[in-house]
Order: structure tokens, then sequence, then C-alpha cells
């Protein structure tokens, strides 16, 4: 006769951990990939045995095989998800999945990278795009840059609905204000609309504190059923409801420039958490341009379509406004060494633990948040993935 099904485990991360970020000379990317993980395992409590699911994209070629032996591991299940930066969303996703599923008990996931220090050094150049290969072939040639598609959209959704350039620098301003007490962001002198925009141009209407700083680091974050949450060292974050999506690769595919893939992954998200975002305490958004940012607050439905612009100029998005975003200072302050969506769901993390120090947020009642939300991009609004996270 055939068993009976298990009901799913429930799932929480319950370790996290920074490697050193920043301005970071001396460790390869795979040691900061170990630094990370040795860190998230001790934040955990827990010992390095429990681990038998491992996840890792962006470096080796091929990522998981090579990162885990070099951090000692032999995991039963593996996931190298490339999705951009919308990776690490997508894959927590899939790790969540694969631990209510009974196919691992604690995934780790890790990245690290010296982004910064390989152009310092010259170990590495500033390349123009992805490749000139498959449907890329059809924009490469006319210098199409992803910087440049995220410049488009962007005007496309002032053109469409008003959103001016000063609403957008708000976005940095706030992002800095955030990072001025964070003492892990790389930039923590406050800034202005106007620093904003007089900057140098990078991409119309882009200047450069429209765009993420290039920074080295990394970070862990471990995952594992609820039968080993009575021996973890910290409280538990629950995985809530995930969703993921991805839309296009070339342009001429995007439907609507106005639009993300955040408005499909994010839905997912909070229908399988059974929330809205009215109920969020905090959101944590992939923001290599400020646009990002604006555009994915409304595919959240934190406001209508359209009304990205207005919503962000009234300082909502800082450590006391009403939806306090990027708390860390995100990838336009804090540190973006390339996928940064890992970061995101740290950052996450301690707030609801509230561990986040001199950035913690409090909500209007006086206590730590209860909700949050991650939601990563990936290549030019190509793909998204969402977490929705959620403290006892």
């Amino acid at each position: 006769m055939p068993s009976t099904p298990r009901a799913p485990r429930k799932v929480a991360i319950v370790g996290i951990s920074l490697s050193d970020c920043g301005r970071v000379d001396g460790p390869t990317p795979y040691a900061l990939h170990a630094q990370a993980a040795r860190r998230a395992l001790a934040d955990s409590g827990l010992d390095r045995s429990v681990i038998d699911g491992f996840g890792s994209a962006g470096l080796g070629t091929l990522a998981p095989v090579e990162v885990a032996e070099y951090l000692g591991l032999k995991p039963r299940w593996v996931d190298s998800t490339a999705v951009g930066g919308a990776t690490w969303e997508v894959m927590a996703a899939h790790a969540a999945d694969a631990i209510a599923a009974g196919h691992a008990n604690a995934v780790l996931l890790v990245y690290g990278s010296t982004a910064r220090a390989d152009i310092k050094a010259r170990r590495r150049t500033s390349n123009l795009s992805f490749g000139g290969r498959g449907p890329l072939q059809f924009e490469v040639p006319y210098g199409h840059t992803l910087i440049a598609k995220y410049a488009m959209a962007a005007r496309r959704h002032m053109h469409q609905y008003g959103t001016t350039l000063e609403q957008l620098a708000s976005v940095a301003v706030q992002a800095r204000a955030n990072a001025a007490a964070n003492p892990d962001a790389m930039f923590r002198d406050p800034i202005t609309v106007d620093d904003v925009l007089d900057g140098p141009m990078i991409a119309d209407p882009f200047t450069k504190l429209h765009c993420c700083i290039r920074s080295d680091g990394g970070c862990a974050v471990l995952l594992a059923a609820e039968d080993y949450v009575p021996d973890t060292a910290k409280d538990p974050v629950w995985i809530l409801g995930t969703g993921e999506y991805v839309s296009h690769t070339t342009m001429s595919e995007w439907e609507d420039f106005t639009v993300s893939p955040a408005a499909v992954s994010g839905r997912l998200a909070f229908e399988r958490a059974g929330v809205t975002p009215a109920d969020i305490d905090i959101a944590e958004i992939y923001d290599a341009f400020t646009y990002m940012t604006l555009v994915t607050l409304e595919d959240l439905g934190f406001c209508a379509k359209g009304e990205g612009g207005p919503f962000v100029e009234k300082g909502r998005l800082r450590l006391e406004g009403e939806l306090p975003v990027n708390t860390d200072g995100g990838g336009l302050s804090a540190c973006h060494p390339g996928m940064r969506g890992l970061f995101l769901l740290v950052e996450a993390v301690r707030q609801l633990r509230g561990e986040a120090g001199g950035h913690q947020v409090s909500t209007p009642d006086g206590h730590r948040p209860r909700l949050a939300v991650a939601s990563g991009t990936g290549g030019w609004f190509c793909s998204s993935g969402t977490v929705v996270l959620g403290r006892d």
C-alpha cells in the first residue's frame, strides 16, 4: 500500500552573515564565500554536519560543485540557478520547497565577489554587454548596455506617468540616509537631490548617484527544517511565501517598460504567505538603479501603477518612514558586489530579529518588525524573485 504523504515541513532561516564587505583587497572570492559560510553557521548554532543542501552561483565553471568542495561540503541537494540579481530569492524559494518536501534538511546559500578589487587590480575590465550570441546579437551591435536599458525604461515611466528626476533622485537620498546609520555601509555621508542631479551623466537620465556602487563582499544564509529550530542559537525567521517569474531577455519582447516581473512574483509570494502589502513592515528591494526601487514598489502593490514618484518623494523609505526600504542603505550606498539579492535576505532577517543596531527599524507601536519582503531583480527586469518573511 502507498504510504500516507507527509505534511510539508515549515522552513526557517536560522543563520545569516556578511563576510568582510566594502573595500576588501586581500581575500579571493572563494575566501569570502568561506568567511561568510563559517559566520552563518556560527550564527545558527548548528553543526556543519546538518548541511545537506547547497546553493551557489557566479563563481567557477561549475559553481555549486567548486565552491562546495572549497568549503568541504558534499551536498545531496544543489542549486546553481543564475538569473542575475534575482538569483538568491529564486534559489531561496527552491531551497524552501526542497526542505518542505524532505529532499534536504538544511541548505546553505552563499555568495562572494571581489568586483571592486578586481577592477582596481586590473584583473578584469568593465564590459559593455553579457555577450553577443543568441537573442542578444540583435541588440549588442547598437551599444545597448544594461544600464542603457534601465535608463530607457525609466524614461518611459517618466513620459507615461509624469515621474520626475527629482523623485527618482529622492530614492538615492533616502538610501544614503539609511546607510548613514549603518556602520557596515560603504558610503554614509549625506547627499541631496541636487547632488544626485548634478552628478556626471552615466546613461540619460541616470547620473552617477542614480546607480549602485561597486564593492567587494559576500554573505550567507542557512535555511533549515522546523525540526532543527529548537537547537538553533537565534530565533527563527520563517519563509512564509515565495514567488518567481521570468519575462524576457530582449527589449523587443518586453511588453511594457513600466512593469517589472515583480508584478507576478510579488503577487504569488503574498498570496502564498497569506498576507497583503499593507501588512508588511519593511521591504528590501534590489536597487541597482533608483528606477528599480520605484517601479518595484509599484509592482509589489505598495502603491498604484504610476504613483511611485509621489510615493517615494515623501520620505516614506527612510528608517523612520511609513515603509522603510533598503534599511542598510541598499546597493546605492551600502554594498553591491554583483548579485546583491542574498544581501536583501540577510538584512531582512537582521531587522526581524532586532539585530540591526543603529539602523534598526521600530514599528509605530515601538516593536521590532514582524513581516518583511525581499524582492530581487535580475538582468534588465528580466527576472524576479520575491520572498515574504515573518517572525513568531
